[in-house]
Formats: C-alpha cells, sequence, structure tokens
C-alpha cells in the first residue's frame, strides 16, 4: 500500500501535493534571507554556540523584556519542565486544543480538567465561565491558548488581563501564545509584561515554527524571575545550538520582513476565510492563527474528505476526529497562499458535492494508515516528485484539479449520499449528553484566606516546596549529548 500512496505523487503530471496539515509561514524566510543563510551555513555548523544568556540577552534586547525573566528553548522542552516542576496536580485546559496540553500532562501524573468549548458559541472561550469551572473542580493550574488550536480564537486582551487578575491564587497560569503573531491585533497583544510582574503566571512564544523554519526547535517562555529561574535551571548552559542561535539574528536584522510575511499571511487568511465560507453546508470559525477550523456539511464524514482529497487531489487535509472536544466531522486547514487556495477549494465542491469523483468510480482505495505514517516520515512536508514538472502547490492551475491515478484493486465503500458525494457512517444511538453541571459564583480569594488547595496565595508563591518529580532520561538532553 505504500508503493500506491507514493505513486499518487508521482504521475508526471506537474501537479504536486498541496500541504493544507502542517500551519507555518509560506513567507519568511524571503528567497533572500536563505541565499544569505545558504552561504553562512558552513559558518554557522562548524561554530560552537554561544553560551545561553548571551543568545538570550540579544533577544531581550529586541523585546525590550529583562533577560532574567526570559528562558530560551526548544519549545517542547519548556512545556514538559514547567509541568514538571510548576504543575503540582491538576490542570485544567479548555477544548478541543493541542495535545501538548491533553496529553503531556498526565504522562506526569498530573490531573487534566478538560472546560468543553461550545460548537454553538463558535468555540469561542468565555474566561467567566471558565473562570467558574476552575473554582468547581479545584483545579490548581489553568491553561488559555491565544490564540487556541484548532479554532484560532482567542480572548480580548482586556478580558484576559482581568481573568489573570482573578485567579491570583492559583500555582500556575499558563498563556500559551504560539501563534500570537498571526493575529489581527492592535500594539502589544502579548500579555508578557504582565506575566513579569505576577508570582503565578507564565508566557509561552514560538520562534522557530512563527519564521518559517519548524525544523529549527526554538521558542522562549516569559516569567517573574522566581518562575523564570526555576525553570532555567533545569536546563544545560549550553541548550541551544548554533543554528538556533542564528535564527535569533534573522529575527534582529531582518524584522521588516518578518512583519511583512505576517501582513502576507493575514490577507491570505481573509480570501481563504471568504472562499472556503461560500460553500453551501461549509461553517469556517472565525481564526486569529496560521489556521482556519471548518465544519463539514452534514453527511461528510473528515477521514473521507481526508483521504479523497489525497487520492483524488493530491490535497493533504487534517482531520481532528483525534482531539478531545472535537470529531472527524471538522479540519483544521493551515492558511495558504491563494494559488493554493484556488486549487483546494474545487477540490473541496468535487469531493464535497459530486456523486462520483472525477476519472473514477463511485468508491476509492483509503490508504489512511499509511498515508498516516508517511507524513509522519516527512514532517508534515509531503513528498517531492521524482520526475519532471512543478513541486509548487499551484500546479493544478486556478480552477482544475489533477486527474486521478489508476488504484489498483478499490476497496467497496458504501454508495455515497444524494448530494454529497459522502457515503454516510453507520447509523449509530446518540450519545447519551449529560446536562451542564451548575457553577457557583467566583470571586478572586481574598489575600490571607486559604485556597480551594488549603493554602494561602502567599504560601504558594513562597513557602511551600514544590513537590519533587523525576524527569524521564529523554527530557534531561544533557544527558544524551555528554554536555
Amino acid at each position: 500500500m505504500a508503493g500506491n500512496v507514493t505513486s499518487l505523487f508521482r504521475d508526471g503530471t506537474g501537479a504536486g501535493p498541496v500541504d493544507f496539515r502542517v500551519p507555518g509561514n509560506p513567507y519568511f524566510p524571503t528567497p533572500g534571507v536563505f541565499g544569505e543563510l545558504s552561504a553562512r551555513l558552513r559558518e554557522i555548523v562548524t561554530s560552537r554556540p554561544s553560551d545561553t544568556d548571551t543568545v538570550t540577552d540579544r533577544l531581550c534586547a529586541l523585546l525590550g523584556l529583562p533577560p532574567q525573566c526570559v528562558v530560551l528553548g526548544n519549545g517542547p522542552e519548556l512545556i514538559t519542565w514547567a509541568g514538571h516542576l510548576l504543575v503540582r496536580d491538576s490542570l485544567a485546559v479548555p477544548v478541543p486544543t493541542s495535545g501538548r496540553w491533553t496529553g503531556r500532562p498526565t504522562q506526569t501524573g498530573k490531573r487534566v480538567d478538560m472546560f468543553p468549548l461550545q460548537e454553538a458559541d463558535g468555540f469561542a472561550l468565555d474566561l467567566d465561565r471558565y473562570a467558574g469551572f476552575l473554582r468547581a473542580r479545584g483545579s490548581r493550574a489553568a491553561v488559555v491558548c491565544n490564540p487556541n488550536n484548532p479554532d484560532g480564537g482567542r480572548p480580548g486582551r482586556e478580558r484576559l488581563v482581568r481573568f489573570l487578575d482573578a485567579m491570583a491564587d492559583l500555582d500556575l497560569v499558563v498563556v500559551d501564545e504560539s501563534y500570537l503573531d498571526f493575529a489581527d491585533a492592535g500594539p502589544e497583544p502579548s500579555v508578557a509584561r504582565e506575566a513579569v510582574l505576577r508570582p503565578n503566571v507564565i508566557v509561552l512564544r514560538s520562534l522557530g515554527e512563527n519564521l518559517g523554519l519548524p525544523g529549527v526547535r526554538l521558542g522562549y517562555l516569559v516569567a517573574n524571575p522566581a518562575l523564570a529561574g526555576r525553570v532555567r535551571s533545569t536546563l544545560p548552559g549550553r541548550n541551544l545550538d548554533s543554528l538556533a542561535e542564528h535564527v535569533v539574528s534573522m529575527l534582529r536584522d531582518h524584522g521588516p520582513e518578518y512583519a511583512r510575511s505576517l501582513d502576507r499571511l493575514r490577507a491570505d487568511r481573509r480570501d481563504m476565510t471568504t472562499r472556503l465560507s461560500a460553500l453551501p453546508g461549509l461553517t469556517v470559525y472565525p481564526s486569529q492563527a496560521n489556521f482556519l477550523f471548518v465544519r463539514l456539511p452534514v453527511g461528510a464524514e473528515g477521514t473521507l474528505v481526508r483521504d479523497r482529497l489525497l487520492t483524488g487531489h493530491r490535497i493533504l487535509v487534517r482531520d481532528c476526529g483525534d482531539k478531545i472536544g472535537s470529531s472527524s466531522r471538522f479540519l483544521r486547514l493551515a492558511v495558504r497562499p491563494q494559488a493554493d487556495v484556488r486549487r483546494l477549494v474545487p477540490a473541496l465542491e468535487q469531493v464535497l458535492y459530486d456523486s462520483v469523483p472525477a476519472g473514477g468510480s463511485g468508491s476509492y482505495s483509503s490508504g489512511t494508515a499509511t498515508v498516516d505514517r508517511l507524513i509522519g516520515e516527512t514532517s508534515g512536508a509531503g513528498l517531492r516528485l521524482t520526475g519532471t514538472g512543478s513541486e509548487s502547490g499551484a500546479g493544478a492551475g486556478s480552477g482544475g484539479v489533477a486527474p486521478r491515478p489508476a488504484v489498483p484493486a478499490p476497496v467497496p465503500v458504501p454508495a455515497p449520499a444524494v448530494g454529497t458525494g459522502i457515503p454516510l457512517p453507520a447509523a449509530v444511538p446518540p450519545m447519551p449528553v449529560a446536562p451542564p453541571v451548575p457553577v457557583a459564583a467566583w470571586a478572586p480569594t481574598p489575600a490571607g484566606v486559604p485556597a480551594r488547595g488549603g493554602l494561602t496565595a502567599a504560601q504558594v508563591r513562597g513557602t511551600v516546596r514544590p513537590v519533587e518529580t523525576h524527569a524521564r532520561k529523554e527530557d534531561r538532553p544533557w544527558q544524551s549529548t555528554g554536555t
């Protein structure tokens, strides 16, 4: 089957795959910046990196933040250590969201309290209701993703600051701003400066992925000096390689080009939202990130749509059936240039509304497991053509789609539903839905009064030793590198 899936990208038509699965920044680095990087690559990879404090000082000069409040490192590494050190027993998180917040904490024995975002509200986070949920569950730490993944929604800054005020008695509030650079926001949309002044808030930011270099795993954490110092003390003095150090220099030297890339991507998001919203029955939720969350029409199932877009049109999309709080009726689509979107929209029209796919019969061969493995092996980048022809996403032109390759021994599937072209899943009885739990009114815990965990805010901040945890070997990179 692997050979069959691979052949989908090698028919010689020039219509290479277009990847809407993995969000990125297609406009940075610019060709000129890549040329500069290429010219200096030998120097970069043969030089010993500076110590992390030196690189942090350079970044903080750009950010206008105190170096003692910033921790640079691999993004997942920072999340892991923050969870080990700063989350004592329980963590609340709105869902659906990134698996880093629903899965990783449970691996360290922490309780995860999941607050369901409502489809009827467009998956918008109501911070007042979320605060009431935290009080009712007795959660000692909370996460706010700003914007959230996969829907791209974000709360207003003023409301978020009020939420931080009200949650001053918690052990920790994490504000994940990994995608905030892509938001249509006014000046100072981040709450990083608020985190510097607060005893229990950390802000997480991404660098590598936002700069269009997801292969460079680089991000930073902002917190008050005490919290930042605890995380920093777990990391080796040189936890960044020379390429990551150079990325910080790129941000310093090419800030205007980066700002222009963000403007172009925001324009693409608006165009993509408009085009997708015109498809009957398709719902596009408002997004402030570099991806869109869409609900398929009634009767359409995400895994089947995904497979038909792949086999019939060489387009890769991500269905969200594996996300807690979502289902496979939802797709997350990375924002891409308009030429790629002009290829996606007619392909979706054909898959969703035509009774028979172009150039084929009413059935098709699903390579779900093989496709997932191939995408994992290529880090979501797809496969490069081995024959002649363009490898760009616009290969099919404005309105055309690539012809379907011949797929041996197609697997029969149920007849498509009238007017959708998508086989309906077998009927299953609806799952019972528990009525919402009434939540008592909440208010910030007064100073000196024990919070739900039996500790005052002052005790939480300064007098109680954290629970000791033992990191796994893979979370201690210096043991494997010999540093």
